[in-house]
């Protein structure tokens, strides 16, 4: 079988390039957009665009609204979400748990990992005390500014956070941790008490409480938080509850995916 030229390669490589940068224009905070948006975004011509969306919607990646003329993510991008998801060892062994922990506590119920210098929601279930109109699955959020951000942290050295996220920190309310000195001395907590806690760090009106989960080797690889109004969440009245229910679950998770909190050398 003849093999494709290094031309042919090279141009099959950057339409799959311009494709890919047109489906990540479709964000949470836009998750519509004309093929005029789509071209000034890309800064491709509107014909470029006109012809990539076009093999997009014909694989199902978007969606077209006749009535609107927006475009949207298509079943595509979901079937292959979940395949993604199904695969995760974390998804699998927090998945049952996190939406049992929903249902018992009334608060949402929320499973990340670290990617890069950002948490990513892996699951997101909703309590009847802190109901959402969209799922939180998929999206982002930062380390410094949540509960489980921490949690995610906590295994870290101080040389190693500040590779990863620096020594000072975008505010997003006015408690917001914004330098390395104070994340340091919250994760020292944390690593004492063994959960994170946030209020109005990151939002205005909400609390959370976050655990880590971690793997056969020791390392956290994801955590576990609940979350919601601050008057459900009523960390005043209810953090040492939220903890146990919280570190419990977590627990949990953790031995699913092999990790035992007696050490090797004490079984000798």
């Amino acid at each position: 079988m003849p093999r494709p030229s290094t031309r042919e390669v090279g141009g099959g490589t950057q339409s799959v390039e311009r494709a890919l940068s047109l489906l990540q224009a479709f964000t949470a905070e836009s998750p519509e957009r004309r093929i005029s948006e789509l071209a000034q975004l890309s800064g491709l011509g509107q014909s470029t665009v006109s012809r990539l969306v076009g093999t997009l919607e014909a694989l199902g990646f978007v969606t077209h609204d006749e009535r609107s003329g927006l475009y949207r993510l298509g079943p595509t991008v979901v079937g292959l979400a979940g395949v993604a998801l199904n695969q995760s060892p974390v998804h699998r062994q927090a998945r049952s748990l996190a939406q049992e922990l929903a249902g018992e506590l009334g608060l949402g119920a929320n499973v990340a990992e670290r990617h890069g210098d950002a948490l990513f929601y892996l699951c997101h279930f909703e309590g009847r005390l802190a109901p959402r109109a969209y799922t939180m699955i998929g999206s982002k959020g930062p380390l410094h500014a949540t509960a489980m951000g921490k949690a995610l942290l906590s295994d870290l050295g101080t040389d190693d956070i500040e590779a990863l996220i620096g020594a000072a920190y975008p505010a997003y309310t006015p408690r917001t941790i914004r330098d390395l000195q104070a994340l340091t001395a919250e994760l020292d907590e944390v690593r004492t008490r063994g959960y994170a806690t946030e209020v109005e760090e990151l939002a205005f009106g909400r609390a959370c409480l976050a655990a880590p989960l971690r793997d056969r080797s020791g390392r956290v690889v994801a955590a576990l938080s609940v979350s919601g109004p601050l008057s459900a969440v009523d960390l005043p009245n209810r953090q040492d509850e939220l903890a146990l229910k919280v570190i419990e679950r977590a627990d949990q998770i953790s031995t699913g995916l092999g990790y035992s909190a007696v050490s090797p050398m004490l079984t000798r």
